[in-house]
């Protein structure tokens, strides 16, 4: 096995080395023995703030593991400031490695000077000016090994990032030039176009996608390139999740379009189109010398006539996959405002008759918001337009297709007003016999360029099959049968006589659903309604039952449409509950017929509470009687507490009462949710835990330490509650005072108290002093002591013997959600949330103190 590549004596320079893929670079060398000067301006990727945060967070990450680096906090727009850093430090530069980015994206029509040029000056110039410092250094040492850094935008363009595709092209064409005037002093410079999970990439890839494209399967390649032993030069490369390709310029054999004596045409271009775009017997020049020099010797025969190129011939039966799979659809911009969005909810089966819906129907509701399944509407008008403008290679029949399967993912709250582009494109056809199967993907972004949306059409097309395709394709969307069980929940609901009518005014005004002659022309008796409307009414009983109607909870729905449903049909959808994936299908109840099969949503982790489909009496209800009668007869309690409270009341862990207590508007204590503006507090408590904390038998911060309170919104603003609950009672998680403020915290350090107390062993497994340095509206609120080294135990104030080994500051509320695992410890800190002094190594063993929720 040969020897590991080592960079022992070797100096190197990464900028934008604060996170991503430059923070693994840094990493990296410095693993193998380079020295590294870590460059970090500490802003946001739109080029905003400064902070020397990001550099000094790597510099001690490499130095706890025994590596040689410092920070360097300056833009790389001064470029002899960074190099001068790795020469005061370490004596010489052998390797740079320019990764400094922002991001400023625009379509090319709103960008601004401002967004050209400040893309321009830290992409292009930035490297321009950090390699010219370095060069004379390198030339001195006849050594030097350069990386410069482009992308797949500016390899091939890319939507709404015109600054920055011109800057990244740059780039490479700075790198080939440096690769040629620094060969013969051993300067060697390559070019790379990676994809890994980034600051940037997060704003324009999915979640999943984005873990995916780890940093660590780019380094490799840079490390490589920059070894002493590596004589690639002036070459560029593509990788990202362990792939790595070389890219390399391709040209044409070209057409000689004038003849001797002869004026040369538009139409002499026009008939030698073939010959000019075919890439079958390509060259590859790799110089300029190359390329001036084969145009002169094809020159040096004007008469010569070269071979006629044949087009490429479609796959039988006249199907060309590849040329459809190859077609770029241009981008599709869809508007709408409150009242699309209204309307949509309407057609989809929502009703004034259900309190909860009013936040789908009315804009003037405090929490209006749009139906997650309505993300399929620019989706299918993006698709439509493909369809109807034509594919090359696949000639479709409109009257002959029928929407077979969708899937739709949604990645952000879609806004109740917005223009969205969608970009849609043919991933596979697949060949089914009786018809073809077309599967389109499209991606839909919003104003920022941020994509909200991804769906995926399976449209069967009647009578194109046969053409020797293959049948099942890796692209599709997987459906998913239910679980071999009786359905969890079901729901029905009766669809109206118009709902279709109502429905297609979303966009899908196929005559199919509300013209008789047009339906019988596709052998139905009468119109048949939407088969995406019984998609979005299969949503809205999911989000009904358990999500609470809360939108943010949805996730991704995928279905099949198996058999229409008539206007006017009851729709019952059957739910199988199995983790975060609700499986359904959908059945009409007049016939039998199963509408939807293989169907599931995904939730976010972390659903709400199941609402409970039978109404109970409830000891509770007796409470907020007299709630609402001391609220009544005590008009100052309304003036004093000046907020909105909403109470989910749960009993076998099911929502079975709401009640508000208006305190705000004058609306007093009643069963329901809000009847005007929306909630400032919510809170969430089974029935007779209520009870016990207005009698005092429990208290609310011990209820919400462990759960048994759940509160949303303002929580602060329940402390105001113990008037109102009962004289001298407490509600909030906050009230319990010892010496000082009284804290949200305060109720965890007692269960750290009594967790240390009665586990010993988490002393002698941690042996060390915390201080916990509480702050309150960014001042100074209390100080708590975690003794696990001289068995001090956990006690409010400063450590009473020695000194503290490490010392965390942190918010009050931010403290809390850290040690429930709402909070990720790293994240806090990479944030600024937690300061950390001392042994900042130390803080990780203090998960087991916290218990088994906590991600500190």
């Amino acid at each position: 096995m040969s020897a590991p590549l080592r960079f022992d004596g070797k100096v190197v320079l990464v900028t934008g080395a604060g996170n991503g893929l430059g923070r693994e670079y840094a990493l990296c060398f410095a693993e193998r023995g380079a020295s590294v000067v870590v460059n970090d301006l500490g802003g946001n990727f739109k080029g905003e703030g400064k902070s020397s945060r990001a550099a000094d967070v790597v510099v001690e990450e490499i130095r706890a593991k025994g590596g040689k680096a410092v920070p360097n906090y300056d833009s790389v727009e001064e470029g002899e400031k960074l190099v001068k850093t790795a020469l005061e430090n370490f004596g010489r530069i052998d390797i740079i490695v320019n990764n400094a980015g922002i991001l400023r994206d625009r379509s090319f029509a709103r960008i601004s000077d401002q967004d050209w040029d400040l893309i321009h000056k830290v992409h292009l110039r930035g490297s321009f000016q950090v390699t010219r410092a370095a060069w004379p250094h390198m030339k001195k040492n006849n050594y030097g090994r350069i990386i410069m850094v482009t992308s797949a935008a500016g390899i091939y363009g890319n939507f709404g990032q015109a600054n920055y595709s011109a800057a990244k092209l740059g780039l490479l064409g700075l790198g080939n030039t440096l690769a040629i005037e620094g060969k013969k002093n051993n300067i060697f410079c390559n070019t790379i176009a990676p994809m890994a999970g980034s600051r940037m990439t997060e704003t324009v890839l999915p979640p999943d996608i984005v873990e995916a494209l780890k940093p660590e399967y780019v380094s490799p390649l840079v490390l490589y390139l920059c070894h002493e032993s590596c004589t690639e030069n002036g070459s560029l490369f593509e990788c990202g999740a362990g792939w790595i390709g070389q890219l390399r310029w391709e040209r044409t054999q070209g057409a000689v379009c004038r003849e001797a004596g002869r004026k040369m045409t538009p139409e002499d271009v026009r008939d030698n189109w073939d010959k000019i775009s075919d890439f079958r017997n390509s060259t590859h020049p790799k110089s300029s010398m190359e390329s001036s020099a084969y145009m002169m010797n094809v020159l040096k025969d004007l008469d010569t006539k070269l071979s006629a190129s044949l087009p490429s011939s479609p796959e039988k039966g006249g199907m060309d996959i590849e040329a459809a799979k190859a077609h770029q659809a241009p981008p599709s911009q869809f508007s709408y405002t409150e009242r699309d969005v209204i309307l949509y909810a309407l057609g989809v089966g929502s009703s004034t008759k259900e309190p909860d819906y009013l936040k789908f129907l009315f804009e003037g509701a405090g929490d209006f918001c749009v139906l997650p399944s309505f993300a399929v509407i620019p989706a299918f008008s993006s698709q439509t337009g493909m369809m109807v403008g034509g594919l090359p290679g696949f000639q479709i029949d409109l009257t002959k297709v029928l929407h077979g399967e969708q899937y739709t993912e949604v990645y952000k709250l879609l806004p109740t007003k917005a223009t969205l582009t969608s970009k849609s494109r043919v991933v596979d056809i697949l060949d089914k016999g009786s018809g073809a199967v077309l599967i389109v993907n499209v991606d839909t972004f919003d104003e920022n360029n941020e994509k909200v949306a991804f769906n995926q059409f399976s449209t069967f097309v009647v009578g194109a099959g046969k053409f020797g395709g293959k049948r099942n394709s890796d692209e599709a969307k997987p459906t998913a049968n239910p679980p071999k069980r009786p359905p969890d929940a079901s729901i029905s609901e009766k669809t109206s006589v118009d709902q279709a009518a109502l429905y297609r005014l979303s966009g899908d005004r196929n005559p199919l659903h509300i013209d008789p002659s047009f339906a019988a022309m596709g052998g139905f008796a009468e119109p048949i309604l939407h088969g995406l409307c019984s998609y979005g009414y299969a949503t809205r009983h999911v989000l009904r039952q358990y999500c609470n109607n809360d939108v943010s909870k949805f996730k991704a729905i995928k279905v099949r449409f198996s058999k229409p449903v008539l206007p006017g049909q009851t729709i019952q959808t059957d739910m199988w509950k199995d983790g975060s994936r609700v499986y359904f299908q959908c059945k009409v109840l007049e016939n039998g017929n199963i509408s939807l099969s293989g169907s599931y949503i995904d939730l976010n982790e972390g659903g709400a509470p199941v609402i409970s489909q039978a109404p109970s009496s409830l000891a509770s209800d007796a409470l907020f009687n007299d709630m609402a009668q001391r609220a009544a007869s005590q008009p100052e309690l309304a003036k004093k507490i000046n907020a909105v409270f909403l109470f989910e009341i749960t009993k076998d862990k099911k929502v079975a009462a709401k009640w508000t207590a208006d305190m705000k508007t004058a609306g007093g204590v009643y069963k329901g949710g809000p009847k005007q503006g929306k909630a400032d507090c919510t809170l969430t408590i089974d029935d007779q835990a209520l009870i016990d904390m207005a009698a005092g038998k429990l208290d609310g911060q011990t209820a919400f330490m462990k759960g048994i309170l759940k509160l949303k919104g303002n929580m602060m603003l329940a402390q105001k509650l113990g008037d109102l609950l009962k004289p001298g009672a407490t509600a909030s998680p906050s009230t319990k005072s010892s010496s000082g403020p009284s804290l949200l915290s305060d109720g965890l350090f007692e269960e750290m108290a009594k967790r240390a107390k009665s586990q010993p062993d988490v002393a002698k497994k941690i042996n060390a002093i915390f201080l916990f340095e509480i702050t309150k509206d960014g001042k100074p609120a209390a100080k708590w002591t975690a003794d696990m080294k001289t068995g001090g135990g956990i006690y409010r104030g400063e450590p009473k013997q020695g000194k503290a080994d490490c010392t965390l500051t942190i918010d009050d509320k931010n403290m809390v959600d850290m040690a429930t695992g709402k909070l990720n410890g790293q994240t806090a800190f990479m944030k600024g949330l937690l300061k950390l002094k001392g042994n900042m190594m130390l803080a990780q063993k203090l998960g087991s103190l916290f218990g088994e929720a906590s991600k500190l």
